[in-house]
């Protein structure tokens, strides 16, 4: 996530600033790695419940805030977007790495190329995901 606060970002996506909202960007914001709901509700269970967390991720994603991700068990994880994203238009296309030993997934900053689409095709979503051992467990 850029240095923009969690009030900037909501105010940009068009969200109401609320005290949860602005815990989830905040926590997003300290990882390198994205976080699974499982993982988030960990860190933040006495703050909201799992529904309330849910909600904002599912809202995040669909605003343009965050983009998810499939781990090694295709559980979700989420990232935060770059600033480039918008409302149904995610635009950082870039190399996710799942970890096979710690388990983490990491965004690279590795851009995807465009990629065209046969006649008659319309991608909604491209992923490209690399696996191995990251930088930490090596």
């Amino acid at each position: 996530m850029s240095s923009v606060s969690p009030d900037e970002i909501l105010k940009t996506h068009g969200l109401k600033n609320t005290r949860q909202r602005q815990i989830v960007l905040e926590e997003l914001a300290k990882t390198k790695s994205a976080l699974s709901q499982p993982e988030l509700e960990k860190t933040l269970g006495k703050v909201m419940d799992r529904v309330t967390l849910y909600r904002i991720l599912s809202s995040f994603e669909e605003k343009g805030i965050v983009h998810s991700v499939l781990d090694l068990n295709g559980t979700t994880n989420y990232a935060s977007c770059s600033t480039a994203c918008t409302e149904g238009h995610h635009h950082d296309q870039h190399l996710h790495f799942n970890c096979t030993n710690c388990l983490k997934i990491y965004c690279l900053d590795v851009k995807i190329p465009n990629i065209k689409m046969p006649i008659g095709f319309k991608a909604t979503n491209i992923n490209t995901t690399a696996s191995g051992i990251c930088n930490n467990c090596s």
